[in-house]
């Protein structure tokens, strides 16, 4: 015959307990110190990843602006190089032609 010990279903019962006591109190430190390191991170001013993201993806787009004009500024500065010197031929032959 099987018989019931009363002394272990109540330390099964405290254990059980105990367990979700334990799981309940990790997730309230757990919380707890994450609300902290929010705090902290807030009061220290720091960026959150994806506005830094934001801003790399936008000052990226600016270079590459940039680096493109700055292209397009030494091809015009080529052509007129080239056509100034063309001009300033023009205009010493001129001279030139007019002083004989």
């Amino acid at each position: 015959m099987q018989t019931r010990n009363p002394f272990l279903d109540e330390f099964s019962k405290l254990a059980t307990s105990a367990a979700g006591v334990a799981q309940g109190v990790g997730e309230e430190a757990r919380a707890f110190w994450r609300a902290q390191m929010e705090r902290i991170i807030a009061d220290m001013d720091l960026v959150r990843r994806d506005e830094f993201d934001a801003v790399k993806d936008l000052a990226a787009a600016a270079r590459a602006e940039a680096d493109a004009l700055k292209a397009r500024l030494d091809a015009l500065e080529a052509g007129g190089a080239k056509s100034g010197k063309v001009a300033s031929k023009a205009a010493t032959s001129k001279k030139s032609t007019k002083s004989s």
